[in-house]
């Protein structure tokens, strides 16, 4: 079942981010400080599945509770249980083993975090369908963040007017604060618009060699010390000028060996 959620991993492009900046009318550094806080800026784990979190006590809730007395870490009615975001994948197909609706729906998928439940409302024919898409692209991920924000008028004013109080009530719920949601998200922001947005390119290609076994460090779109030593790594494998930079042989090479890597794994 772990290979269900194994697919393109496909990292986003360009056209699609300033496609839902537009739709959205928010500043870059905005949404970028949404992606920042749900997933560290990036929508996939190395092995190409998805980053999910799944959440016992939505699944306790859309299942009547039968589960919760012999399975606890899966269903309860509180929260908790949460272990790392690869585990979640352990607990998610032990709920599937249940009932394989209710997990999907329990389980908050991709580089916005949009739980399984608001499928329908965003569009998708179900849980299942948003997750088959998510599974593929990233761009993928981030029209399903800008449909949960533009079902919500107070969400999408005030993620415009940057009113992050208002945005962390309507996009994580009453308890935000307990996390300090809102000022994460203001924190982000505002290193965003001082500094920059990532570079798109540098994160494909950081995606990439993340996905052929390298270590670039962080998927954040910065070419550092630690991204141009994985660079140089892929290039001896492959027998390139070894350069430690992105330049267009190695770009390309990346190229091929991730479309070579997605192409055997359907």
């Amino acid at each position: 079942m772990t290979d269900h959620f194994r697919g393109g991993g496909a990292p986003l492009s360009r056209a699609a981010f300033e496609q839902v900046v537009a739709n959205l009318d928010t500043a870059a550094s905005s949404l970028w400080a949404i992606l920042t806080v749900e997933t560290s800026g990036f929508g996939f784990l190395p092995d190409r599945r998805p980053k999910i979190r799944f959440e016992r006590h939505i699944f306790h809730k859309r299942t009547g509770g039968k589960f919760s007395a012999q399975h606890p870490d899966i269903s309860s009615a509180t929260t908790g249980g949460t272990t790392t975001v690869a585990n979640e994948y352990v607990r998610l197909e032990a709920a599937m083993a249940l009932d394989q609706r209710a997990a999907l729906e329990s389980t908050s998928w991709g580089l916005g975090q949009i739980m399984g439940f608001n499928a329908r409302k965003l569009g998708y024919a179900d849980a299942e369908d948003m997750v088959t898409k998510f599974v593929e692209t990233e761009d993928a991920q981030l029209v399903g963040v800008q449909q949960f924000v533009l079902a919500n008028d107070g969400l999408a004013k005030a993620l415009k007017e940057k009113k992050w109080d208002r945005f962390a009530f309507f996009y994580n719920g009453a308890g935000f604060a307990k996390n300090a949601y809102d000022k994460k998200l203001q924190e982000s922001d505002t290193v965003f618009t001082l500094h920059g947005t990532p570079d798109i390119d540098i994160r494909t290609l950081q995606a990439q060699l993340t996905y052929l076994g390298h270590s670039p460090g962080i998927v954040d779109g910065i070419l550092g010390n630690a991204t141009r030593r994985a660079i140089l790594a892929f290039q001896k494998a492959e027998g390139l000028a070894t350069t430690a930079a992105p330049d267009e042989a190695t770009m390309a090479a990346l190229a091929d060996a991730a479309n070579a890597l997605r192409t055997n794994s359907h």
